[in-house]
């Protein structure tokens, strides 16, 4: 100690604003340890503001599965997205499902800003976000128990009015004799309320995936052309600002035979997985809304002694062009570059897996 220097000088401290800009470039699994540190600390951590300034700064982004094992328990598991482009192992983190996960298989609709949600059935879904271990079980649909009905959701977030949406389109059979008829009943829940609210009915058709896919503000499905199920695909946007839908032109195929499509998302924009006899097709729509921006990005092969089956899902694409794609419950990484697959070691998983890409945040489903 210098001759100047008190034992009971204070502790010099930081202005309280850049404590909050340091904290906002912490990831969120050391942000929850940091919430013991001190009240204001805490106050500031579990702000939603903080949460969105949080969200704009730090990007971890992780691949989640869930899957059933052998003792019908229905788990989920966290992969870092980097591991599995980089590595030839993955390490998991094993998350805890919020409801009990005995004997239940519940579907992945999607994620956004860090929220996964969950259809329980065809009345009642759930938000949770594993990285701050927050859930909210929402009210029920309230429709009818009907044979051959049932409900697909979407999950994204409303640019408008700054808040997150779950929509429940409900498919029942309607008519009688001739071909099977569908119908649709479509309703909204805004996060921060208890109820759903209903709004105009799918514009053609009914939704074929088992979940819309959120892009830039809207959510989309890929549906039949009428209301039966023999027709061709269309493509139906639902704006959910607006609430009001549209249907979107699809990529110019050219010459190729398609036999079957798949709807998904790559960097924030509409993804069609176009699938031919020995290949699928991945296209972009770079521009929201812009039918002449769609983009064929590649032609990916089907793997060999695989009976020609085509991907599930496209769920990533990396800085060096790498695709990380789905085939019935594999993940596959395919090197656009020299045409090359390698599928990458996932420990322990048994049975059917559905991955879902997601990044870490704040964002509370509670709020």
């Amino acid at each position: 100690m210098s001759h100047g220097d008190s034992p009971h000088a204070p502790v010099p401290t930081l202005p309280f604003e850049l404590i909050t800009e340091i904290l906002s470039r912490i990831p969120v699994k050391f942000l929850m340890q940091l919430n013991c540190v001190c009240k204001p600390w805490k106050t500031l951590i579990s702000d939603p503001k903080f949460a969105k300034k949080h969200l704009s700064t730090v990007t971890v982004t992780n691949l989640i599965l869930s899957f059933m094992n052998p003792s019908r328990e229905f788990l989920i598991r966290s992969y870092s997205l980097q591991s599995l482009f980089e590595s030839l192992t993955s390490i998991p983190m094993n998350l805890n499902y919020p409801l009990n996960n005995r004997n239940r298989f519940d579907v992945m609709v999607g994620s956004c800003d860090g929220m996964i949600c969950f259809a329980i059935d065809q009345n009642r879904a759930l938000l949770w976000n594993p990285s701050i271990r927050k859930f909210k079980k929402l009210p029920s649909l309230d429709n009818p128990k009907q044979e051959g009905s049932y409900t697909v959701y979407g999950f994204g977030y409303d640019y408008l009015t700054d808040t997150y949406k779950v929509v429940g389109v409900f498919c029942y059979e309607c008519g009688s004799g001739g071909a099977i008829a569908y119908k649709t009943e479509v309703k909204v829940h805004t996060l921060g309320t208890d109820y759903w609210r209903r709004i105009q009915e799918f514009p053609s058709g009914v939704p074929f995936d088992s979940s819309g896919k959120f892009v830039t503000g809207t959510i989309n499905w890929l549906a039949s052309g009428s209301d039966t199920f023999n027709s061709s695909w269309v493509i139906v946007s639902l704006d959910l600002g607006k609430e009001s839908y549209e249907e979107l032109l699809q990529p110019d195929y050219g010459e190729v035979a398609v036999v079957t499509l798949t709807l998904g998302a790559l960097r924030d924009c509409l993804c069609v997985l176009a699938h031919g006899d020995t290949f699928s097709d991945v296209w972009l729509m770079n521009e929201y809304g812009n039918e002449e921006s769609w983009t064929k990005l590649y032609r990916v092969p089907y793997m060999e002694n695989t009976d020609s089956l085509p991907y599930t899902k496209a769920l990533c694409i990396s800085e060096n062009d790498e695709v990380l794609l789905e085939f019935q419950s594999t993940l596959v990484v395919y090197n656009s570059r020299n045409g090359t697959f390698r599928v990458p070691q996932i420990q322990d998983i048994s049975g059917w897996a559905v991955p879902e890409i997601y990044v870490e945040s704040l964002i509370s489903p509670c709020s």
